[in-house]
């Protein structure tokens, strides 16, 4: 395939992933978390304890902005913070029970919203078209 074609290809995807994430974002998810505390709480999930630095420099906001975050999810009983072992001076913040709890009631949520959506006008030929093209969407992001 020739750079045209893929440019063509790149073009209908972007517009058609940003297009799915705009509205999911949109889309209501329990507790009303900002996108801030529940991008930190997906940090915390995917990447396991890490202080509020190391948070900030991988989401590119402040410390002190991190902080803030960080203290309204430990409100919540979301994240604990406790001392680094290694370093007294910092904290390391990691998920609660509840804060796993939280991201998997989010995402049975939004999973929900898909399967309604396909379950809404979507043929069976359709279905197994993006039943096989699940993998290759999750392999292109990951290269990304």
């Amino acid at each position: 395939m020739g750079a045209r074609g893929l440019d063509d290809i790149s073009t209908s995807l972007f517009g058609a992933i940003s297009l799915m994430v705009r509205r999911m974002r949109q889309s209501p998810a329990p507790g009303e978390l900002t996108l801030p505390e529940r991008s930190a709480l997906g940090r915390l999930d995917r990447g396991g304890p890490a202080t509020a630095a190391e948070l900030a420099r991988i989401e590119q906001i402040s410390p002190q902005a991190m902080g803030i975050t960080l203290g309204v999810l430990e409100d919540k009983g979301l994240v604990e913070r406790r001392r680094d072992e290694a370093d007294r001076r910092r904290s390391v913040t990691s998920l609660t029970d509840a804060g796993r709890e939280m991201l998997r009631l989010k995402r049975s949520a939004r999973a929900r919203l898909i399967a309604d959506a396909l379950a809404d006008g979507f043929t069976a030929e359709e279905l197994r078209t993006l039943a096989e093209a699940a993998p290759l969407i999750q392999r292109l992001a990951e290269k990304i």
